[in-house]
């Protein structure tokens, strides 16, 4: 699959005006990173139809059409935002905990741990019984079948996946709860007067239009950023109590502000209930239904604030026994048989992930061209929409697209070879360089109109 087909079939599937693809130019081939997988077409497309979606929420509210050119190149230095980002020319920084990883178990199965929240390292440890050492854990883990810790993990709330097959991964009953349903859904979920994506001036393409954006690490916040590029408030809702991982609040700050509520009490509620009422899109991934269960699920918010666009992002999807379970890319990769592909193709030892974080990547960018889509059809019909967004959808469609022999022979691509990809702007953190964003368009160019703030920095209200 080319990213023109790619991109052809998310438009299509968009039922978005074909006359559109006209405009855009996607050049460059796989494999632009060492995968077997089309990481590059996957990346030029998302970022493509986001960037088409954006261009046609412009030309509803000027009449003017412009040109969208995405180089796979630069869409994989955006897929890799995190991993280039550097802090007053400092060293790369840690995204990690050391005992995150893949680990070989009793019955000779692959298991991948993610500890990078010191509460699941905390209830990793205790379930292991062993001590904070990578080493520990190893002769640990030797001691459990596979199935039987992954299995136990997940029931504790931890973060783990058995390392799958895609064979055995199409067998498995999420798998199968998930396989009739779309790679995406925009859904009309209320009636509202039609009303323009943005209200701004013509300079930017959503200049006006308000995002709430209540997400973590990389999906989420990659939606909202793309969003922010075009123009877009987006005010960032945190917890404070919910941990986050310092170099992803800032790679994925920019553009945005950032407030804190706490949606454990009655005031934190009713602030956000506030917001609600005067925002366009409400981007979230919590667990499915555990926004609702606070009174803040897309219907509830449809009622207080008509016309609203409500984005979800999840791990295994709002459907099945795994809906639940927590995720994140890295353990959908390993559960739906991507690191055991690219483990086989390349003869490792052990399961070995994508080169970046496609999955999160890519669903941030579907779930930003489901928002704007949506916003394009609440302009000539009005409504209320639900776009539902979920890795391991996203993870299928890279599978489906088929393979390329030898791909994980491809060079490396280092910092120094994408340094006409990033930026620099100076900040609360220092001097930031980080990735631009990939797709050039002809009359209004994306771009960061803030840099990246702490986590509750701003006060919990519209500008």
């Amino acid at each position: 699959m080319t990213p023109l087909l790619a991109l052809d079939h998310l438009w299509t599937a968009a039922g978005c005006d074909p006359a559109a693809l006209d405009s855009v130019s996607l050049p460059g081939d796989d494999p632009g990173l060492p995968s077997v997988y089309r990481v590059g077409t996957l990346a030029t497309a998302t970022i493509g139809a986001a960037a088409l979606a954006a261009a046609e929420c412009f030309r509803l509210r000027t009449g003017c059409r412009q040109r969208v050119d995405v180089e796979m190149r630069r869409a994989l230095a955006a897929f890799r935002s995190e991993r280039y980002l550097r802090i007053d020319d400092g060293p790369p920084p840690a995204l990690r905990d050391p005992v995150m990883g893949f680990y070989e178990t009793r019955d000779g199965r692959w298991i991948q741990l993610h500890t990078n929240f010191p509460h699941h390292l905390a209830g990793v440890l205790k379930v292991l019984n062993c001590a904070n050492d990578r080493a520990a854990v190893a002769e640990a883990i030797r001691q459990w079948d596979g199935a039987k810790l992954d299995q136990t993990l997940a029931e504790a709330g931890l973060c783990a996946a058995l390392i799958r097959s895609p064979r055995e991964w199409a067998a498995h009953e999420q798998a199968k709860a998930i396989a009739n349903l779309p790679l995406f859904e925009i859904i009309r979920i209320g009636d509202a007067p039609p009303e323009p994506a943005g209200r701004g001036g013509a300079d930017r393409l959503l200049a006006g239009a308000r995002v709430l954006d209540l997400s973590r690490i990389i999906a989420g916040p990659v939606a909202g950023r793309a969003l922010a590029q075009h123009g877009a408030e987006v005010l960032m809702i945190n917890g404070p109590h919910l941990p986050n991982i310092a170099p992803l609040v800032i790679d994925n700050g920019r553009g945005k502000r950032s407030a804190t509520l706490d949606l454990r009490d009655d005031a934190g509620r009713e602030r956000l209930r506030e917001l609600v009422a005067g925002t366009d899109v409400f981007l979230q991934a919590y667990r499915p239904g555990a926004l609702a269960a606070r009174g803040f699920g897309p219907e509830a918010l449809a009622q207080i604030r008509p016309g609203i666009v409500y984005v979800s992002v999840s791990a295994y999807g709002h459907m099945g026994p795994w809906a639940q379970r927590r995720g994140f890319d890295s353990l959908v990769q390993s559960a739906s048989g991507i690191a055991w592909t690219e483990s086989q193709a390349a003869q490792n030892d052990g399961p070995k992930h994508l080169p970046c974080q496609a999955l999160d990547h890519a669903t941030g960018y579907l779930a930003a061209f489901g928002a704007m889509v949506a916003l394009a059809r609440r302009a000539t019909e009005g409504g209320s929409w639900h776009v539902r967004v979920s890795l391991a959808q996203t993870g299928r469609w890279l599978q489906s697209m088929g393979q390329i022999e030898n791909g994980w022979r491809a060079p490396e691509v280092t910092y120094a070879d994408v340094q006409d990809c990033l930026e620099s702007v100076v900040s609360p953190f220092g001097v930031i360089r980080g990735t631009s964003p990939a797709e050039r368009m002809s009359e209004t160019p994306p771009f960061y109109g803030r840099p990246p703030v702490p986590i509750g920095t701003d006060s919990a209200e519209w500008e």
